[in-house]
């Protein structure tokens, strides 16, 4: 694929983004495109994706996601400098599992087995009555939990929300106390084969991390010991340290377990352990992931999930019908590997963004040329993959991958993808700020 920069005017590519006002006449640029245009429910939700067509409509996309819309919360938070956005966000999703905690609850009771995905708190829901979806679907997903704790816990430390659900809080600690969250198996990001994986865990304890910190302020610790279920220090504690241990024995991998269909070493979602959680302490380790994403699963296209990745593989359109292509395939995802030809995964737009955001906050306190450099070529790689005009969709949209049709590599159904978008939107943020005061 060749570079976007030679689509952009001229006052972009010549400069290279070399200065912050580079940065925000490109961020002015393609906000008039539309690319960051960020189409919200009434209550402040985000839809995964803001598609059109019967074909997207058949993907499930305008449900609303746990974890894609605590990723566009927090982009809003970076960009915007306001909490306004993901206040309203955060609530939202609040409300859903104040609404339906008896799945916290029925678990912790020992009423419903937590190993059917069905009686798990809810990930994926409708966004306009904040109304459980009955069909089946892989709600097995700590990470997505632990999202919702890290960006709540950030968002009471800057004193932006109005009342706290300590309650709500309260019941997934012990929540995860009984499901053994440090060797739970979940879908994790994917939302495919239930394993013991370190993306999960590191979404834990980042928001058991902010929780911890929190709870130093004794006012909150009496408030979240004063719940029907309540939890102390020592509780926050013990799972903070079962998670720390999980993951150093499965870092830098996935997924470290014996059966051939959970075994992973390599996963670009342990890239969000880095960025924007903050959460993998050693800069070794953060080298170690970051070098094993651009030599296990950098594509010229974009960034393979992970190697042997069936969803959206080539000519996926014709393999499968449209109802299907967007399926729950975590109980037979056999059936869908079957469909991939090696070396054929779909490459996505989420990842290069990340990877810029990575460089780019490194460089705001090192003032390292270097990491300054690796942040303008992951940003380059994001562009090269916004869609062109002329093509099936809008041009300068963020698709969520690209994927190989009839010999081609084009966007999937899901463009934009509203994730994707948020990525790119805050890594070109941190860009300004850091030319700003280079």
């Amino acid at each position: 694929m060749s570079v976007i920069w030679s689509e952009l005017p001229a006052s972009h590519w010549n400069t290279g983004l070399k200065s912050a006002n580079d940065v925000r006449s490109l961020l002015a640029f393609l906000e008039e495109q539309g690319t960051f245009t960020f189409p919200g429910l009434p209550n402040g939700l985000f839809s995964a994706a803001a598609g059109e067509g019967d074909d997207f409509e058949l993907t499930g996309y305008r449900n609303v996601w746990f974890r894609d819309n605590i990723q566009i919360a927090w982009a809003h938070l970076i960009v915007r400098q306001h909490p306004a956005e993901a206040v309203r966000c955060l609530q939202a999703l609040t409300e859903f599992w104040s609404r339906h905690r008896h799945r916290f609850v029925d678990i912790i009771e020992g009423r419903s087995d937590s190993n059917d995905p069905m009686n798990r708190p809810h990930i994926r829901f409708n966004g306009m009555d904040l109304t459980e979806l009955p069909e089946k679907w892989s709600h097995a997903q700590n990470d997505a939990l632990g999202y919702w704790l890290w960006l709540t816990c950030e968002l009471i430390s800057r004193d932006a929300l109005g009342s706290v659900d300590w309650s709500l809080i309260a019941l997934l600690i012990q929540f995860w106390k009984v499901v053994r969250v440090w060797e739970d198996e979940d879908s994790g990001h994917w939302e495919e084969v239930r394993k013991v994986a370190a993306s999960s865990i590191g979404c834990a304890l980042a928001g058991l991390t902010r929780l911890q910190v929190l709870m130093q302020r004794d006012e909150i610790a009496a408030a979240l010991s004063a719940v029907p279920f309540p939890i102390y220090r020592s509780d926050v504690q013990e799972l903070m340290d079962q998670c720390r241990r999980s993951l150093q024995r499965i870092l830098p991998a996935e997924c470290i377990q014996s059966d051939a269909s959970q075994y992973r070493r390599y996963d670009a979602a342990l890239l969000f352990l880095i960025y924007p959680l903050n959460i993998v302490q050693d800069r070794g380790m953060e080298d170690q992931i970051l070098q094993d994403v651009d030599s296990q699963l950098r594509g010229p296209h974009g960034i393979r999930r992970y190697p042997g990745d069936s969803y959206w593989c080539a000519d996926y359109r014709d393999l499968l019908a449209a109802d299907q292509r967007t399926a729950d395939f975590s109980d037979n995802l056999e059936s869908r590997d079957r469909l991939l030809k090696p070396g054929m995964e779909a490459q996505w737009c989420l990842f290069d963004p990340i990877v810029a955001c990575i460089h780019g906050t490194r460089f705001l306190s090192s003032r390292d040329p270097a990491d300054l450099d690796r942040m303008r070529s992951a940003l380059t790689r994001s562009f090269s993959q916004l869609t062109r005009a002329g093509g099936r969709f809008p041009p300068y949209r963020c698709p969520e991958s690209y994927f190989c049709e009839k010999g081609q590599w084009v966007p999937n159904d899901i463009t934009p993808l509203l994730w994707t978008q948020g990525n790119l939107w805050q890594a070109l943020v941190i860009l300004e700020r850091g030319l700003e005061t280079t």
